[in-house]
């Protein structure tokens, strides 16, 4: 278990991993392992939701010896998606409560397409919400999934960006959009937000039939999207509620971070699905962190995960997924720093990882920020 699971964890490539991938993953060998183990802290009883949040602490101030983090944005309204620009390594941001994707220029926030459809979610504090996951396929070539429509309405969008660089809206400039409706007995989907893509596919978390927990597939051809369709019931696979965290692992495997419940600590799973074939799972994990939102990994190949922890947010934070054969399940997750409430993160072509922090509510709106945790911290 622990050598197939390192390979995963660490993106240790073998020869044959693509062709046989459970015996290849099998017969792999340790790459990298943390042998300082942290104690686990027991699980405190979820509390019920207030309309406010509390004030965080100061950001930053329990990171690992050697962890930089520095606060780049603020001014963000529940920021729910980060990608970073082919060839000229921009950072936008799904500024979700404002209803617009923008972009990190010269320390500030530029408006790229405005004026998405908008809507409130949450069991409470309630955020406002538009656009949500971001991924480019090309320079120019942004697909955004959507969170301000009803279920079976909201759609995957795809924009092409004018070399201009000038905003364009929301409904005015879509190159494409696709929409899961509801048929028969099967609910419509909607708030895409994790997204994901490998060569031939783009993989989006939804959150709207509650018994079977989809993970979508849009085909691709080249650059261009072809369709959308419910590929993986993740709820049936795993018996745990809420795929929202998605990434393509190093190896090519699909990488779900379930959710689960989020008055239920420490539920969150993460799972290995072998979409080069027909889907089936590889692996199933029990994480030990509460509410998993997003997963990705290093330039070096390591795993990393933002834990939102709904109802014990001085739990959240950025951590490190390691092997750890002393554990029931044959990994940890290692704490890198504390957030306030992180919702999405990726890495720069330099080793900086950036991330995006929901921050503290107060009548739907929060004071979101965008933090970096630089290339020197070595991620």
């Amino acid at each position: 278990m622990t050598r197939r699971l390192t390979a995963m964890l660490c993106g240790l490539v073998c020869a044959a991993v693509l062709l046989n991938p459970v015996s290849s993953l099998q017969r792999c060998h340790s790459q990298e392992k943390d042998t300082s183990s942290e104690q686990a802290q027991d699980a405190s009883e979820a509390t019920d939701s207030e309309d406010t949040d509390p004030e965080p602490a100061e950001l930053g101030s329990d990171a690992l010896p050697g962890v930089e983090v520095k606060l780049v944005l603020e001014g963000l309204n529940n920021p729910t998606g980060l990608a970073i620009q082919p060839e000229t390594g921009v950072v936008f941001i799904a500024d979700s409560g404002n209803h617009q994707v923008v972009k990190l220029v010269d320390g500030k926030a530029e408006a790229v397409i405005t004026d998405f459809p908008n809507d409130v979610y949450g069991p409470g504090p309630k955020v406002n919400v538009g656009p949500l996951g971001l991924l480019f396929l090309s320079k120019n070539r942004l697909v955004v999934g959507g969170g301000g429509l009803p279920d079976g309405e909201e759609l995957l969008r795809v924009y092409e960006l004018p070399e201009d660089g000038k905003p364009i809206k929301a409904e005015e400039g879509m190159l494409a959009s696709f929409k899961l409706e509801a048929n028969g007995d099967v609910p419509g989907e909607g708030n895409f937000y994790g997204l994901a893509a490998s060569p031939t596919a783009i993989y989006v978390s939804c959150n709207g039939d509650d018994n079977k927990g989809w993970v979508s597939k849009a085909p691709l051809e080249g650059l261009d999207v072809t369709g959308f369709e419910r590929f993986l019931a993740t709820k049936e696979a795993t018996q745990v509620d809420g795929p929202v965290a998605v990434a393509i692992s190093p190896e090519g495997y699909l990488v779900v971070g379930q959710m689960g419940e989020i008055d239920q600590p420490a539920d969150s799973l993460i799972t290995f699905y072998d979409v080069m074939g027909k889907g089936e799972m590889l692996l199933n994990l029990q994480s030990g962190l509460h509410d998993i939102c997003a997963i990705t990994y290093s330039k070096r190949g390591q795993m990393y995960a933002l834990d939102y922890a709904w109802n014990q947010p001085a739990e959240g934070g950025l951590f490190q997924i390691l092997d750890d054969e002393t554990s029931d399940s044959g990994m940890q997750a290692k704490r890198i720093v504390s957030l306030d409430k992180p919702t999405a993160m990726a890495f720069d072509a330099d080793g900086s990882l950036f991330v995006t922090v929901r921050g503290v509510t107060e009548e739907n709106n929060s004071s979101g920020k965008l933090i970096q945790v630089t290339s020197d911290s070595g991620l």
